[in-house]
């Protein structure tokens, strides 16, 4: 079995992308299927990352500037070239090398004008979404987002024959969390463990803000595991914050955040899939969205009493973070909330993925 992924990682487009496509292909290797990637080398790429975790990748071209710079949606931009160049310039690697059995899509400026040209060249086709706001042509889809309307996403938007996964049951999530999550217990009060993630890069300093925040609660805490990694242009400035403090911890380019998760009596951090590491482990969040395509699935997820969405990137100030810790240590129910989100999520999405893309005899 030879499965292609199709997926991009840089500063600008983050690396949950090519994160989770990467726990899935670690998981079709288990299995004996053939993997490799299909990428763009944007800045801050993950490209050898890839490769150091034993996988081979195929780069496309550099990007082409002059056409990042015209009027595009915001996804278009961060593909850096036209749909049609892009899929053009898949089809010659896919050209060079056995045609796959599956291709596999995790890119939000991909649709069915960029799949419909693939088709001649893949036995199947499937994509990895979360926004439901493009058609697709494919056999499998897969959303792992929890909504209230999560059965009618994608009416109208794929084919009465694709397949849908949709639900954090298919979350792709490390196999250490699967493990974990056996062993998860209920948080209970005092919260004495915070942990802080807002993302590897973090270009928006979310973490320097929420430490300054916490230098002005009311209360003190046996551990802040702070965690960002070294390429991001903040880490100095975080890691003096860090430094002058005699409860915090930094931790950089972690291959799992899993063990502080556990550790922590409850989390400050971005939305996105790291909302199901924390479920699944339940861990109570204060979430701040980081980009548009959050605030759906945080409001639902605030909705359901999962996480409490305290703000968005572009509106939250120091004082808001600062009343929401605060807030949060005294909340009565708090074991009532974690167990919520333990029952939500098992950590098996990988397994049960699986079970649709390979064979079963």
């Amino acid at each position: 079995m030879h499965i292609l992924f199709r997926v991009d990682a840089s500063k600008k487009i983050g690396y949950g992308h090519a994160m989770r496509c990467l726990t899935l292909a670690e998981g079709l290797r288990d299995k004996g299927a053939v993997v490799e990637f299909i990428t763009r080398p944007h800045l801050g790429n993950l490209n050898e990352y890839i490769n150091s975790r034993g996988f081979k990748f195929y780069s496309l071209s550099t990007l082409n500037l002059t056409y990042s710079q015209q009027n595009l949606s915001v996804y278009g931009q961060l593909l850096g070239v036209s749909q049609d160049t892009d899929a053009d310039e898949t089809i010659k690697v896919i050209k060079k090398i056995t045609q796959p059995d599956w291709l596999v899509i995790d890119n939000y400026a991909l649709d069915d004008t960029w799949e419909k040209q693939l088709r001649p060249y893949v036995n199947k086709i499937m994509v990895i979404d979360d926004l439901a706001n493009r058609n697709h042509e494919c056999d499998l889809l897969l959303d792992q987002n929890l909504f209230e309307d999560l059965s009618v996403r994608y009416r109208k938007r794929v084919s009465e024959g694709c397949v849908q996964l949709l639900g954090p049951q298919y979350a792709l999530l490390q196999p250490e969390y699967s493990q974990l999550h056996k062993n998860a217990k209920p948080r209970r009060q005092p919260l004495k463990n915070l942990l802080v993630f807002f993302g590897g890069i973090d270009q928006h300093d979310l973490t320097g803000l929420t430490l300054a925040a916490l230098r002005n609660v009311n209360m003190s805490f046996d551990s802040v595991d702070v965690v960002v990694s070294r390429q991001s242009e903040n880490y100095n400035k975080i890691k003096n914050q860090v430094d002058n403090s005699l409860n915090m911890q930094l931790h950089s380019d972690l291959p799992s955040l899993a063990h502080l998760m556990m550790k922590a009596d409850f989390s400050v951090g971005a939305g996105g899939s790291t909302n199901w590491e924390r479920l699944c482990l339940g861990l109570p969040s204060l979430v701040v969205t980081l980009a548009e395509n959050q605030k759906p699935v945080s409001r639902s997820l605030h909705n359901m009493g999962l996480i409490q969405w305290i703000g968005d990137v572009e509106s939250i100030q120091l004082d808001c973070i600062k009343s929401a810790v605060e807030k949060i240590v005294f909340i009565k129910k708090i074991y009532d909330w974690s167990e919520h989100c333990i029952n939500v999520c098992s950590g098996d999405g990988v397994n049960n993925v699986i079970d649709k893309l390979l064979p079963t005899s």
